[in-house]
């Protein structure tokens, strides 16, 4: 699961807190990528059981990223995603890693949590911070040949910018090509399940009220040759619609359900048809 939850200091946080706090009882996911979150956040997340990891980089005024799970995690390594002067200006930007060491047969996975700047105007940024994000996922996944990786967070970006059109493996950027497969999309490819929409409340209270719907949310699968080691067997939006009247986020959480596939990407299932010479069609049959 990933949600921008809204700082706590916006729009009566002890009531959207709640309404989050019961969304992730009722859910339970395994793994969590939370945005916009205080250092009371996370150590009310650790007092509920998960093991939390901080983001690399969080705001004077103590607000940043948390990845959390149900097991406790393995090796992590992060990056401060300062690719220009200007992401000063975004303070908690970051990328964290860490594996996840499930039991056989999924195994370790390698849960990426992304969170690129966030202006309108800044998608070279935005290009600069996927690539280093792609190139922390493969060299951490390659390092300890790890099969399966998950990319997650909230990355500022619709499906059609260059910095998400490279992440998906429609384009390549400076010479590197990586690609992720986008679980709603795989599930949804006629709806456009805006994450952060006009429609809710707090997008019409808060500091961009005049936004477009706009999907910047993801949960995205490592490709290898042969496509993602991973299926998805569900996704869906969460808290996009008020609980008693609250609204969680200016933002609506992502959950998806992951499985393995039937069998692995590269290997044939089943006996492959042999053909002979003699046994082609000839011509006009």
């Amino acid at each position: 699961m990933t949600m921008n939850v809204l700082a706590p200091s916006y729009a009566d946080g002890s009531s959207r807190r709640a309404v989050l706090a019961e969304e992730l009882r009722r859910l339970r996911p395994d793994v969590l990528a939370l945005q916009e979150v205080t250092r009371e956040d996370a150590q009310g997340l650790e007092r509920s059981g998960w093991h939390v990891l901080p983001h690399p980089r969080w705001s004077a005024e103590g607000v940043g990223a948390v990845l959390a799970a149900r097991l406790a995690f393995g090796r992590t390594v992060s990056d401060l995603l300062e690719v220009t002067e200007r992401t000063a200006h975004t303070d908690w930007c970051g990328v964290l890693a860490a594996e996840l060491p499930f039991p056989e047969p999924l195994g370790t996975v390698l849960v990426v949590h992304h969170k690129p700047s966030w202006p309108y105007g800044w998608e070279r940024e935005r290009e600069m911070q996927a690539l280093v994000a792609a190139r922390l996922a493969e060299s951490a996944a390659a390092e300890r040949s790890l099969r399966h990786t998950v990319l997650l967070g909230d990355f500022d970006a619709t499906p059609q910018a260059a910095s998400m059109r490279f992440l998906q493996g429609l384009q390549s950027l400076e010479g590197v090509s990586v690609c992720f497969q986008d679980t709603w999309s795989t599930v949804h490819p006629c709806e456009q399940g805006p994450t952060f929409s006009s429609g809710n409340p707090l997008v019409q209270q808060g500091d961009m009220p005049e936004a477009a719907d706009r999907r910047i949310d993801y949960i995205m699968l490592r490709c290898g040759p042969y496509g993602p080691t991973l299926r998805v067997t569900s996704c869906q939006r969460v808290l996009a619609r008020p609980v008693n009247g609250v609204y969680a986020s200016d933002h609506y959480g992502l959950v998806a359900d992951l499985s393995l596939p039937d069998h692995p990407p590269g290997r044939w299932n089943g006996t492959r048809q042999q053909w002979c010479p003699d046994q082609l069609p000839s011509d006009g049959a």
